[in-house]
């Protein structure tokens, strides 16, 4: 897909992403470095817990959601810019899932204040190997229309 400016969105507008492979060693050092929890760390906490297994930290599953949007989702023109949303986690992430994101655009506002730009709302779903979303997330992104 060609860079995609706001003239050129409509709503049921969708992109599949690629993958990505989560492996276990790299949800333990992100979690070492950014959620330090037993549950991300460690195999017997983790079984322990809530989890009953090691779950990689939302936030690593979060970050590697935006490495496939940026690298292979809807390729917004001026970047993917967010101005926020809201971000759901429906089941863990585990080692040896392989995450793949569906984008599609539920809602178009164009600006009043500003006639060249708009707000695309995306949802953006991140799935493992067996189609479970493991997150979904909302996202507001800022659009520009086509320069003259």
């Amino acid at each position: 897909m060609t860079a995609l400016y706001l003239d050129d969105l409509h709503v049921g507008l969708r992109a599949t992403t690629g993958t990505y492979r989560m492996e276990e060693q790299e949800i333990k050092t992100f979690a070492s470095h950014y959620d330090p929890q037993a549950f991300h760390l460690d195999e017997a906490a983790a079984q322990a817990s809530i989890f009953r297994g090691l779950a990689a930290s939302g936030w690593h599953t979060a970050a590697v959601t935006m490495r496939l949007i940026a690298t292979s989702g809807i390729p917004f023109a001026s970047g993917t810019v967010g101005l926020g949303g809201e971000l759901e986690w429906p089941r863990p992430t585990r080692p040896g899932d392989t995450l793949h994101v569906d984008c599609e655009v539920i809602g178009i506002i164009p600006s009043r204040s500003k006639p060249n730009q708009g707000i695309v709302k995306v949802r953006n779903t991140t799935l493992n190997q067996n189609g479970e979303p493991v997150q979904i997330f909302t996202a507001k992104i800022l659009s520009f229309k086509r320069p003259a």
